[in-house]
């Protein structure tokens, strides 16, 4: 018996789906050389991490973070959406504490502040996704608390400096564009060997912020690299005003890359495609959860 046009769709969905399902859980580490740093400079070893997501129950995601400390970082950079649950907090601190031993700075995005809620995936071709109506606070205070207790800094709209594998480190952090959070604080003094940002969401305008404040290097999550992609194509959405092409890796801001030759521009951009998805739609498809160990290295004369 031949198979109708509407069943080989069927099939072919159905397979597209558990294949997403499985993929979700496919975790990875990308390694990637940035050449950021001054000539004849040592190299530094940046983990980022994002978009976590973390409800009490998922064991596997969790041990997987905590090997991530076998990378050995010098440091830790986490661009939030920690939560996704409201009891998530000791699991996430949990998983994390390998890596808070080591030198680290934070931010939160939306996922940190508010409980996620049941989302039509279509609506994302709409535009950025907005918080409902009386949105269920989370714990973000025991987080931000846990987070600082270890020694990490705090980067919502602040500033701090931190000497890692020799290098003098500024970082300029602003707090969850998606929210309408940001703002960039005042200079306070001369940056340090690197100037790094440090946002949750990459919006234009937040980038823009981050650059002329003297970035060399901004780091953001939020997208989760388009979560659903085509292969061969890419993200289709990034839910803010980020291009398309841009959803994850290393890019140049605002334009080409920074090493091309077509031109020095003054930033450095790392999207993390994240590590989790909504806890109500745990599917990725071409777009693998993800990690990445940033490897800075000199920059060419």
């Amino acid at each position: 018996m031949s198979l109708t046009p509407l069943a080989v769709a069927g099939g072919i969905a159905a397979a597209g789906v558990t294949w997403g399902l499985v993929e979700a859980r496919a975790y990875t580490v990308r390694r990637v050389d940035v050449p950021v740093l001054a000539p004849g400079s040592s190299p530094v070893r940046v983990l980022h991490i994002s978009d976590l997501h973390v409800t009490p129950r998922q064991r596997a995601k969790l041990a997987w973070v905590r090997s991530l400390a076998d990378e050995s970082p010098d440091l830790v950079v986490n661009t939030g959406d920690n939560l996704a649950h409201m009891g998530a907090v000791p699991s996430v601190l949990e998983a994390l504490a390998p890596l808070l031993r080591l030198p680290g700075v934070f931010v939160h995005g939306s996922n940190d502040y508010f409980e996620p809620r049941p989302t039509n995936p279509f609506a994302y071709f709409g535009g950025p996704s907005r918080v409902k109506h009386d949105p269920r606070r989370l714990p973000t205070d025991a987080l931000t608390g846990g987070f600082e207790r270890h020694g990490w800094l705090n980067l919502n709209n602040s500033r701090g400096v931190l000497d890692v594998a020799g290098q003098s480190i500024s970082f300029v952090g602003m707090d969850d564009p998606h929210l309408g959070r940001d703002s960039v604080l005042a200079q306070s003094g001369a940056h340090g060997d690197l100037h790094v940002g440090v946002v949750h969401a990459p919006y234009r305008r937040a980038l823009e912020a981050l650059q002329a404040d003297g970035a060399n290097l901004t780091l953001a999550g939020h997208t989760h690299g388009g979560q659903v992609c085509l292969p061969g194509y890419g993200a289709l959405v990034t839910n803010c005003d980020l291009d398309t092409r841009r959803a994850k890796g290393l890019h140049g801001w605002p334009g080409v890359r920074p090493d091309s030759t077509e031109g020095q521009e003054s930033m450095w951009l790392h999207v993390s495609a994240g590590v989790g998805t909504s806890p109500y739609v745990r599917l990725r498809f071409a777009c693998r959860p993800e990690a990445t160990l940033l490897t800075l290295v000199e920059r060419s004369l």
